[in-house]
């Protein structure tokens, strides 16, 4: 019988979710990460939710994995060390890049500008030169190119780039490159920038390339011992890592083209809670997704996650396409701190980690944390065992929030409501980000919380945006790894075509988006999507005619054989009308055009809980009680067992639900439904 096992590797937990094929049953477990080598958490994850599930690991087929390596890798400036070929006069397209300087009219007085990925040192000329059309302008010179790559190889590169002018219409040059660069430097990975972005633009291109060779001897290495150690266990399964856009790629081709992988982690997230809130019968939703160091949330329309052209980690920002998902430094263990000089409360950026950990963890941490709020505050009680296993100690929590407190002239307790109230200030920002700054109303979508400390303030993210109901799925704190056990094998192709609509033929357009489509799914005939399994969507890069920036709009391509370019032209009025409030008169343009490729979506359906609501009332799964501090004052709140409750139970709060991965908090003067699929609706009382 086989098994999918979908793993999300997060900064403090390792979340695992195993499921049978055949019938639909699913298995969970939760374990500390490993930072120094995640492939050690993750194996010591499959061995726990394989022995929770009474399962032999060799019956487990497929695994899906969200992996933050890549991201991290960036972060931590711990990448390769990346040699650059350009073409002749470009050596400084990565320290000019933009000119852009963050921060407004008096930024460049506080800007420090980081070192590129690919240094000046290791960064040589191909004396060599394309035209825009495609035509050679100047041939390679091979003699110069070769004095020039030996060069380089004294420096001691581990990757190297090759991003040469308008190589994005014709690669010919490239390709010479790359052969000559192999038998000068044997074995050293090469990336092209028209295998990685064949689209204009220099810098974009060739800073994604580079991203590209900067994180790939980190992801080969960490994706071949992962699959090395799982084939030990598994003989026959298949890896697949979870892409930025919300899609998988095979193993191999992770190890080639990672700068997809850079935003991996949070694209998990956002896929689990499209399937939940599907399930339950919402399309628009806004999600909230906090883990113990940091909290993603994103935007989802008509069941489709937003999607933005680029991706910025730390910043780098890249062209490669990822899932609009926006990150705040606000998780269970974001550290308070009351800095002297201002004497003004502040949670975060920095954190606790998975080590040591919040002070409630008892393993040595003393440092005052998000989630040591929540247990002085009573919303974490003793009951809760964090994956299951870990106790909490509310008189270290106590002790770590003191500090705060007597900084502040004010209670433990008055403390620790204040660091809830700032993180949640900050997670509110962010998701008026993807919501409000976007031209949505956030009045019109669902919240749906997860994470290991998401249902912990999903009420009140949910009060601060006006947006019910606050949807907490069963098993909150694993979705993620349940995201990646639901997605689909994807790939795109795309190609640079600046045109006018008054000067396109709509026959050779829809020629050249066939052509892509054919490229795109070639990936999937490689993995074995059988034909009736695949589809393609179709997508333009449009701006109007002198404009700078560009809006990418989905689209039919039979529509557009029938109906022209209006079909395209018509939702960009549209898009630009929602973000900038107008749309013009002038002639539009197309920049870049792309084929999307996408096999069957794994089918499996949300389990549905046993029992009905009627004839076991909501006190059946009750517990006890809590003493917790809400709305500025001390209450009683009831406690329930999160697998004992049934469809249609009602919970007033203030209420605490426990479950083995995460704690759900219902505030006072707000009622949770428990629905068909055990999801909980959170929304103020009648």
């Amino acid at each position: 019988m086989p098994y999918r096992l979908g793993v999300d590797v997060g900064g403090t937990f390792t979340d695992l979710i195993l499921v049978d094929e055949k019938s639909g049953s699913i298995h969970t477990a939760k374990v500390p990460s490993t930072p120094a080598d995640s492939s050690i958490g993750v194996m010591n994850g499959v061995a726990k939710v394989c022995d929770n599930a009474g399962v032999d690991p060799s019956e487990i087929a497929q695994v899906m994995h969200g992996t933050t390596v890549a991201t991290n890798t960036v972060l931590t400036g711990t990448g390769a060390k990346v040699g650059l070929v350009t073409t002749k006069g470009y050596q400084q397209v990565l320290q000019i890049a933009r000119s852009y300087v963050p921060g407004g009219l008096g930024g460049w007085v506080i800007y420090n500008k980081s070192q590129p990925l690919a240094p000046l040192s290791c960064t040589i000329e191909a004396d060599e030169r394309m035209g825009a059309d495609g035509s050679v302008v100047r041939k390679l010179n091979k003699t110069a190119l070769t004095k020039e790559l030996k060069k380089l190889k004294k420096e001691n590169i581990e990757a190297l780039t090759i991003s040469l002018i308008n190589s994005y219409a014709n690669p010919a040059h490239e390709k010479e490159v790359e052969k000559i660069a192999k038998q000068v430097l044997p074995g050293i990975p090469v990336s092209l920038s028209y295998d990685v972005v064949p689209e204009m633009q220099e810098y974009e291109r060739t800073i994604t390339t580079v991203a590209n060779s900067y994180v790939r001897p980190k992801v080969a290495a960490y994706v071949k011992s992962l699959e090395r150690k799982l084939k030990a266990k598994m003989k026959d399964v298949k890896l697949h890592i979870l892409r930025s856009d919300g899609g998988m790629a095979s193993a191999k081709v992770a190890q080639s083209l990672p700068v997809n992988l850079l935003m991996s982690g949070p694209a998990g997230g956002v896929s689990g809670a499209v399937w939940v809130a599907k399930q339950a019968g919402f399309e628009n939703l806004l999600t909230f997704d906090m883990g113990g160091t940091s909290t993603d949330v994103a935007l989802v329309q008509d069941s489709n996650a937003q999607l933005r052209r680029e991706t910025t980690v730390g910043d780098v920002t890249v062209r490669a396409s990822s899932v609009d998902v926006r990150t705040v430094g606000a998780g269970g263990g974001s550290i308070a701190h009351v800095p002297e000089l201002t004497g003004a409360l502040r949670v975060g950026p920095e954190s606790a980690g998975a080590e040591p950990g919040p002070a409630a963890y008892n393993k040595g941490g003393d440092l005052p944390t998000v989630t040591d709020a929540n247990v002085v505050l009573g919303y974490l009680p003793s009951e809760v065992r964090l994956g299951g296993d870990m106790e909490i100690r509310k008189d270290l929590a106590e002790k770590a929030i003191k500090p705060v407190a007597d900084a502040l002239g004010i209670s433990v307790k008055r403390a620790a409501a204040g660091i809830i109230d700032i993180v949640n200030e900050n997670m509110y920002g962010a998701l008026r980000l993807v919501s409000v700054e976007q031209g949505f109303d956030p009045r019109d979508f669902a919240l749906i919380g997860f994470g290991g400390a998401g249902p912990l303030h999903a009420n009140a993210l949910g009060k601060l945006m006006n947006s019910w109901p606050v949807i907490i799925p069963p098993g909150p704190g694993v979705l993620c790894a349940y995201g990646d056990a639901t997605t689909r094998v994807r790939d795109e192709a795309s190609r640079t075509f600046i045109r006018r609509f008054g000067n396109t033929s709509t026959s050779e357009l829809t020629k050249i988006f066939q052509q892509l489509a054919n490229k795109a799914l070639k990936t999937l005939e490689k993995e074995g999507v059988p034909k009736a399994h695949r589809s393609v969507t179709y997508q333009a890069d449009i701006r109007y005619s002198g404009q700078g920036l560009t809006l990418t709009v989905d689209f039919d391509l039979k529509k557009l054989k029938s109906k022209g370019l209006s079909v395209i032209g018509d939702p960009f009025d549209d898009m630009h009308r929602q973000l900038f409030t107008f749309a013009l008169e002038a002639d539009k343009e197309i920049v870049n055009v792309r084929a999307v490729a996408q096999g069957k979506s794994a089918e499996i359906d949300a389990k549905k809980v046993t029992g009905s609501g009627s004839r076991t009332p909501v006190a059946a799964a009750k517990i006890g009680t809590s003493k917790v501090f809400m709305d500025g004052k001390n209450m009683e709140a009831n406690l329930y067992r999160r697998d004992q409750l049934k469809a249609g139970n009602k919970i007033d709060g203030p209420a605490i639900v426990l479950e083995m991965d995460s704690t759900t908090v219902i505030l006072s003067g707000h009622t949770g439904n428990v629905d068909k699929f055990g999801n909980i609706l959170i929304a103020p009382s009648a």
